[in-house]
């Protein structure tokens, strides 16, 4: 008599074709998401990049006296087409200042104006008689 199985044999992957699979599936995901990212990247380098008038700011903060008044001047190669103004104004006569930036920029031949206002504590500016403050020290009497 011969022998005959009392099941018939299941047709399945093995467990090493699963897993062989399953890594050529995500090789090739992740050579779609690295291209997306280098062309999401190219992309946004052609891009036109804005002046930030915080990096002005963070400059400025170094300051420790402050004076009144008001100073423009240009990037220079850094950002062709763009300049800087900023506005130091004395909000109270304890040494409280608010110091205005404005950036402008030329784009596609419109410009473009970024605004920064902070508020600076700096009691070593000297204010005179008039309410205008002096980083030289004029308007203090020593004894």
């Amino acid at each position: 008599m011969p022998f005959r199985p009392s099941r018939a044999p299941h047709a399945a992957f093995s467990l090493l074709e699963v897993m062989i699979a399953i890594g050529i599936f995500f090789m090739a995901i992740f050579a779609i998401l690295e291209l997306t990212s280098r062309s999401l990247g190219n992309a946004r380098s052609l891009q036109h990049t804005f002046v930030d008038p915080s990096t002005l700011a963070a400059e400025f903060t170094l300051t420790n006296r402050l004076e009144e008044g008001s100073v423009s001047e240009e990037f220079g190669d850094f950002f062709p087409g763009a300049r800087w103004t900023r506005n130091v104004v004395l909000e109270s006569t304890n040494g409280l200042y608010r110091v205005d930036f404005i950036v402008e920029q030329t784009i596609d031949r419109r410009i473009v104006e970024s605004r920064l206002s902070i508020l600076m504590y700096r009691p070593d500016s000297v204010t005179t008689a008039s309410g205008a403050a002096t980083g030289s020290g004029a308007g203090r009497t020593t004894r």
